[in-house]
């Protein structure tokens, strides 16, 4: 018999589509200052992000999109809450997409690509927006009446003054680049993992939109533009194939073997077969020396344990023919036992 075992197996990642990691890192670094520099040189729109607000907020209530307003309400119960919420935009936007890059970088290669060319198509596509509808945030607009939450409760990651700011660009409200790369990096952890639990990392963009909408720095509209542009990203390029991984044996459960016929176990007739035909063999030989009665009952009673064999052998082994030996009654009749063939 030839056991073959199946056990838990967790391949290593596939080195060979890893990119060179200086590379890598030079082409992430370098795609993060053109954004940077993109972001600054369409700093300084005041009039026209301002103008640009009030249309997105009245095509929100036309839309009869839930009110900002709400969502802060629910923020401003409390200064642990909402101190929370500006922590949180302030400090893992970046950190959380670095951490997903470079997972993929080490344990999926191919995710790693497919993800940072997406990140990449994104951002750029977002930046180029930026640049033609500067856009105020809703803290700034006096239609909107909302707290400037970061101002009022910190921690805050704008300056005091919007048009001179040199870190960030406070006009480029949409896209929301916190809600598109939170909702990338929860996708390419639901396609690269296995877990029964990966749909969890979905948390991760639900509770982003809530907090970039409750602390008054983005419109709803601008995290439905930034999610129809993943979308045409995903649809340009394709996830790669998932490698399909044998299933783990339960904690304490060796993986049952497969059973596989030894070559020629059954072709030579001789032996035991899956079932065991030992009888038969002798039944036969016992037959073809022409012996008496006794012959004839061991061959009957071997044929009998033929008939059980052939029917667990085609039940195992699909394909095979086998030839079916005419069933004789266990005992021969007196007649043929009384002849005078000699013993």
């Amino acid at each position: 018999m030839i056991h073959a075992r199946s056990g838990p197996v967790d391949p290593e990642p596939d080195i060979s589509v890893r990119p060179p990691l200086v590379r890598e890192l030079f082409l992430v670094a370098g795609l993060f200052l053109v954004y940077k520099l993109g972001r600054l040189a369409a700093n300084g729109h005041v009039e026209e992000a301002f103008r640009n607000a009030g249309h997105v907020w009245d095509l929100e209530r036309v839309l009869h999109l839930p009110d900002e307003g709400a969502v802060q309400g629910l923020l401003l119960h409390g200064h642990t809450l909402v101190q929370a919420a500006n922590t949180y935009y302030a400090t893992v936007h970046f950190p959380a997409t670095l951490v997903f890059l470079v997972w993929l970088y080490l344990r999926r290669p191919r995710h790693y690509v497919w993800s940072r060319r997406v990140l990449a198509v994104l951002t750029g596509a977002a930046l180029a927006l930026h640049l033609l509808f500067p856009l105020a945030p809703p803290r700034m607009l006096p239609a909107a009446d909302l707290v400037d939450t970061g101002r009022v409760y910190g921690p805050s990651v704008y300056g005091d003054t919007p048009a001179d700011d040199s870190l960030a660009n406070q006009f480029a409200a949409m896209p929301s680049l916190h809600f598109g790369w939170a909702l990338a990096v929860a996708v390419g952890l639901v396609v690269a993992t296995r877990s029964r639990w990966r749909l969890l990392w979905l948390l991760h963009p639900l509770v982003t939109l809530l907090v970039i909408v409750g602390t008054a720095n983005h419109y709803w509209l601008d995290a439905i533009v930034v999610t129809a542009l993943l979308s045409v990203a995903y649809a340009a390029l394709r996830p790669p194939a998932r490698t399909h991984r044998p299933r783990r044996a339960p904690a304490g459960q060796a993986a049952p073997p497969a059973t596989i016929p030894a070559p020629g176990a059954y072709a030579s007739g001789t032996g035991t077969q899956v079932s065991g035909t030992g009888a038969f063999e002798a039944g036969t030989g016992m037959c073809a020396s022409g012996t008496g009665a006794s012959g004839t009952g061991a061959y009957g009673a071997g044929t009998g344990a033929y008939g059980a064999g052939e029917r667990t052998t085609r039940a195992r082994l699909p394909g095979i023919r086998t030839r079916r030996t005419p069933e004789l009654p266990a005992r021969a009749p007196r007649a043929h036992a009384r002849s005078g063939v000699r013993r």
